[in-house]
């Protein structure tokens, strides 16, 4: 089985190299192909297993992420169209599996983080909870859906969409009414406080996330840009449920959580920035701790225009991405090769490569834009290929040589600079162009 038709590729790489020169068209080539040949696997069962690259399991964040720059093009070619299908189906059936699982192996062997003390089974790689994890299966579908009008992706829909609300609900109060616990021997940064159970929270409203979209673990538990993608999935899980399936009763949950976490965006979400004004905030915990910076995986707060939390020019988002992109944020960094927001999940003056593109895709200025672009023209090692983060004075210190989310990432600015994306998203809704 064919993941995609040869012609289509061949005619968007072209259409790079005439917009945009054969150099970017090189590494398009290399990084949209890649995904493609070596990264999907179809199954007989009409589902598709997604590696990160370089890592033998599936993330639901990243598997999401990884099909980005695909979805423009799915109504060109059916075979594609077929496995982006396939993925999402994976994906809902992986969350039938275990909602609080972030990362799937392809069968049930037990491969991954099983020493982990909390509740494994052999399908799971790692059983870190996020709520992304969540949030982006409900993403992919919902994009597929308003893309093509299909629904042979939706089987399960109803079931997971009503596991994920239950779940975002119950984490709402995590102290009190959560059975999660996560505790890795050997790994005290990888592992919950409180005997798994993770640091104390507050109610606000604000569903608990125990670690962020690096995999990392939450300094303080209620990650905003998590949240935001939450808001905004749970209306995609109403529209479905409305238009597809006509369960009222679902559509007016998902709302009813939604308007929470709403209202605990509203109340808890702005801070104080290092210049006194007002910022979105990366993390909190409800009971006066605040973090104020950002993570370069997404959801990050950089990245809220793509998800369609608010719209490019929203002088809050412009207020916030301002302080992201200075040295008052401790995860931006400046060197002899490039200036941009890094990790604390990999080495300090790391600069990654998707923060970069997001940079780029939520410019204001096509300039901004095309620079982004540019520099990550430069910062590629030689290699052809993205990477997870690489040093911000000496770019040929790299970690991770195949990592398809950057792959993906760079794809889409390449696609944007070129005029090529079909589809935006917007506080409104998608936007087609």
């Amino acid at each position: 089985m064919d993941v995609y038709t040869p012609a289509m590729a061949t005619d968007v790489i072209e259409g790079i190299g005439d917009a945009l020169g054969p150099a970017v068209a090189a590494v398009f080539s290399g990084c949209f192909l890649d995904t493609l040949e070596h990264t999907i696997a179809l199954s007989a069962g009409g589902s598709a297993f997604v590696v990160t690259g370089d890592i033998p399991a599936m993330w639901l964040r990243d598997s999401t992420v990884q099909l980005t720059p695909y979805l423009h093009f799915l109504e060109r070619d059916p075979k594609l169209a077929q496995s982006a299908i396939a993925v999402s189906r994976r994906q809902l059936a992986c969350i039938d599996r275990d909602p609080y699982a972030n990362a799937f192996n392809q069968g049930p062997d037990g491969a991954g983080h099983w020493s982990d003390q909390t509740e494994m089974s052999p399908w799971v790689w790692e059983r870190k909870y996020e709520v992304d994890s969540l949030a982006y299966p409900v993403q992919l579908a919902y994009d597929i859906w308003t893309l093509t009008g299909r629904t042979e992706h939706l089987e399960l829909f109803p079931t997971v969409a009503r596991s994920i609300v239950g779940v975002w609900r119950t984490e709402q109060d995590h102290d009190q009414t959560s059975s999660y616990r996560f505790e890795r021997p050997g790994s005290p940064g990888d592992s919950l406080a409180r005997r798994g159970l993770g640091r104390p929270t507050g109610h606000t409203g604000l569903t608990w996330s125990a670690f962020r979209p690096s995999d990392d673990t939450c300094v303080y538990n209620y990650n905003v840009p998590a949240n935001m993608l939450a808001f905004v999935e749970l209306s995609h899980i109403a529209e479905l449920a409305d238009a597809v399936f006509d369960d009222w009763e679902l559509a007016a949950d998902a709302r009813d959580l939604r308007d929470s976490i709403g209202r605990g965006l509203t109340g808890y979400a702005v801070t104080t920035g290092p210049s006194q004004e007002p910022v979105y905030a990366y993390e909190l915990d409800g009971l006066g701790g605040v973090l104020v910076m950002d993570d370069a995986n997404t959801p990050s707060l950089l990245s809220l225009p793509l998800i369609g939390w608010c719209e490019l020019d929203d002088p809050l988002y412009q207020r916030t991405r301002a302080f992201l992109l200075s040295e008052a944020n401790p995860t931006f960094s400046r060197g002899a090769a490039a200036a941009g927001i890094g990790s604390p999940h990999t080495p300090p003056g790391s600069i990654w490569p998707i923060a970069l593109a997001v940079q780029g895709l939520t410019a204001l200025d096509h300039g901004e834009r095309d620079r982004m672009l540019s520099t990550l023209m430069a910062t590629h090692a030689d290699t052809d290929r993205m990477h997870e983060s690489f040093d911000k004075d000496d770019p040929t210190i790299y970690t991770r040589p195949w990592f398809s989310w950057a792959n993906a990432m760079f794809c889409e600015l390449a696609l944007d600079c070129a005029g090529m994306r079909t589809y935006r998203r917007t506080a409104a809704g998608t936007v087609l162009r």
